[in-house]
């Protein structure tokens, strides 16, 4: 599996998405004001999602 790097976007969780902005040896750190409904969503700004979890959209 191919780990993300800073700046990708990851999709992971039921379709939530955000940018990479550190890599970890086991996860990531990811924005999560990426996504347009982020306010909606009532989520923090960034999560730790490990390189299991998520696939590199973009």
């Amino acid at each position: 599996m191919k780990k993300a790097q800073i700046g990708d976007i990851i999709e992971f969780k039921n379709g939530l998405r955000g940018i990479v902005e550190k890599v970890n040896e086991n996860s990531v750190i990811v924005d999560l004001t990426y996504m347009e409904n982020y306010k909606e969503l009532d989520l923090q700004e960034r999560t730790v999602v490990n390189h299991k979890n998520y696939k590199i959209v973009e």
